[in-house]
């Protein structure tokens, strides 16, 4: 069958997931632009697939890619909450963008306008963490320096896929609205007692099969959809990890850095009790990071019967 032709061996480098197996079917894919920006089109070779295959910066592939109607249009899948997506996405288009490039008989030198598709980016969100139905991420939010009309902008439409939002979306595309109902099938064996894993799968494979749920594609490709979904299981538990483990980070970079303040602020009150405090003084223990090398200040500090006699000490 057609579905079977369009999976791919298995890549070390990254690990697919059913959402991205499904939708590089061009018919499901069509149906799917077709849904977002109430188009008709029919013609799956209007539609030409330009997923990268490997992104050198991230080492991961993006989702989905491709053009249509001189539109760019960059997919991804995600079960987590990301709002680094427009960077991440400023680097996929790049990436794109260079492979135009790289085909075209002009320069971006020429004095003649390069034509390029217009780039549209799109998330597909159905983690667990409740989130809007609709939002845009914006590039410009994650700039250190804010400004109201910034260089440089690219946003991102991230779209809640889970029961209850953007219906009339799922509505329209019937491959979606399916694929969320398998979701949301093994979700709900994976809440029993006593299921494997694979397990889970293959429960709720079973069950949409009988129900007509993905039914082709499920039928074709079971053992493959049941990796798919393995790997799209330890993605999001790696992601939680590695979640988990940048806000402890976080957390103990906190307690640290309060810790090295308070440090600062004694060092600096018991000086002053001893007269007028150089701005040099002043500057360089406001600016010392070191735990070790203030808690040696903090004892000269205490030890000087003067300021001078405490800058002679370090």
């Amino acid at each position: 069958m057609e579905e079977t032709n369009n999976l791919t061996p298995a890549n070390p480098k990254y690990k697919d997931t059913l959402f991205r197996a499904l939708f590089k079917n061009k018919k499901y894919l069509l149906s799917l632009y077709n849904a977002l920006n109430d188009s008709d089109y029919e013609d799956e070779e209007d539609l030409e697939i330009v997923t990268l295959e490997y992104c050198f910066y991230l080492k991961v592939k993006n989702d989905l890619a491709f053009v249509l109607d001189s539109n760019l249009c960059l997919y991804e899948h995600q079960s987590t909450v990301n709002p680094n997506m427009p960077l991440r996405d400023l680097i996929y288009v790049a990436e794109e963008y260079q492979k135009i490039i790289s085909t075209d008989e002009r320069s971006v030198y020429s004095s003649v306008p390069m034509r390029v598709p217009m780039p549209r980016f799109v998330v597909f969100y159905n983690g667990t963490k409740v989130q809007p139905e609709r939002q845009i991420l914006k590039l410009s939010d994650l700039y250190e320096i804010k400004e109201s009309e910034p260089a440089l902008e690219l946003q991102v439409l991230v779209l809640n896929i889970n029961s209850g939002y953007n219906e009339e979306l799922k509505e329209k595309c019937r491959t979606l609205r399916e694929y969320m109902q398998f979701v949301e099938k093994v979700r709900c064996y994976m809440d029993k007692k006593g299921y494997t894993l694979e397990g889970t799968i293959n429960c709720a494979i079973d069950e949409c099969i009988q129900e007509g749920i993905l039914e082709e594609f499920l039928r074709a490709n079971r053992e493959r959809a049941t990796i798919f979904c393995m790997n799209e299981y330890h993605v999001e538990e790696e992601m939680k990890k590695l979640i988990f483990t940048e806000r402890a980070d976080a957390e103990e970079k906190g307690k640290l850095e309060g810790k090295l303040e308070a440090a600062r602020e004694m060092i600096l009150s018991l000086l002053e009790e001893k007269g007028s405090i150089p701005e040099n003084i002043r500057s360089y223990v406001i600016s010392e990071a070191d735990e070790t090398v203030l808690k040696k200040l903090l004892l000269f500090a205490a030890k000087s019967d003067s300021i001078e006699q405490f800058e002679e000490k370090i």
